[in-house]
């Protein structure tokens, strides 16, 4: 039993929510990653711990992209390529997980498939703890 009691207590996560869903409290610590806060929601009621704005896509990418679903490949790598210099940042969400447990990327894009938190949330998964 001990064993078990190990694994759930060392257990760490990050997942991704819209920002205009209910914030609650299996979200843990709740990261803002987008470059705008979202249009709409109130700063109290969000619940953001940390807006980190320089793990967002920048603007000229952003704006580039423009969700257009045929542009998705060639944004993934672009966004790719502009995280490789934020490795400070991507560490840092890293060791909120390690003190919080569950950490939420939140975002604002409608698809929930096409967004910079997918692809944000793939290169944390690469980082070791």
């Amino acid at each position: 039993m001990q064993s078990l009691f190990t694994t759930i207590e060392s257990f760490e996560m990050i997942k991704i929510k819209r920002a205009y869903e209910k914030p609650t409290e299996d979200d843990g610590y709740r990261i803002l990653v987008d470059r705008l806060w979202p249009r709409g929601v109130a700063k109290n009621k969000a619940k953001i711990d940390l807006w980190l704005k320089q793990v967002s896509p920048s603007d000229e990418l952003r704006k580039w992209f423009s969700h257009d679903l045929k542009r998705w490949d060639e944004f993934k790598k672009r966004y790719h390529s502009e995280l490789k210099s934020e490795k400070t940042s991507l560490q840092k969400i890293k060791q909120i997980e390690k003190e919080n447990k569950i950490v939420t990327l939140i975002y604002a894009a409608k698809d929930d498939r096409h967004n910079n938190a997918i692809v944000l949330l793939g290169e944390l998964r690469k980082l070791k703890k």
